[in-house]
């Protein structure tokens, strides 16, 4: 008796996790990806360059898919040929949470700042850090599919201050 079970008890166990690895077989590579990071996955819309050039300077946004997890994200502000702005940007879903974490040189000891999401639509997403001062609250707004608009809200020098940032797809 004791030998049957000793030889039953792993064919049971085998047999459970092939029953679950033949159902996430059956399942779409998208449908079992989408379970894992459905975050990541509204917010594929942002994957490509956006721009806008004004008579202040060119803002330029690359994004892009660095997994199933994570999207990658740079920011420059340049006038004319000087770049006088940049950040890098990861969109991290763990777990629940999706995270916006901006790393800007010279600010911030070098260490990037973590913003929460606190709101997620097919269209909008918004995160926000209230510890933070400024920006304490980053929203991303889909216009269509080739514009979108950033707005950036907090605490500057004692001051409630915005700013916003429409951009336009260029690929």
């Amino acid at each position: 008796m004791k030998k049957t079970l000793t030889y039953l008890i792993p064919c049971v166990l085998i047999s459970l996790i092939s029953c679950k690895e033949a159902h996430d077989e059956k399942l779409p590579p998208k449908e079992i990806a989408s379970k894992k990071y459905e975050a990541v996955e509204n917010a594929n819309w942002l994957i490509g360059r956006w721009e806008n050039n004004s008579a202040e300077g060119n803002l330029s946004e690359f994004w892009t898919k660095a997994n199933d997890s994570t999207l990658l994200g740079e920011s420059y502000f340049a006038i004319k040929n000087d770049t006088v702005f940049g950040e890098k940007v990861e969109l991290m879903q763990t777990g629940k949470d999706f995270v916006y974490e901006v790393s800007v040189a010279k600010q911030n000891d070098e260490k990037p700042v973590p913003f929460k999401l606190t709101k997620s639509s097919e269209t909008e997403m918004i995160w926000e850090n209230p510890a933070h001062d400024y920006p304490n609250k980053i929203v991303y707004q889909k216009v269509g599919n080739d514009s979108l608009v950033a707005e950036i809200f907090g605490t500057k020098d004692g001051k409630a201050k915005s700013e916003v940032f429409k951009m336009k797809k260029v690929q």
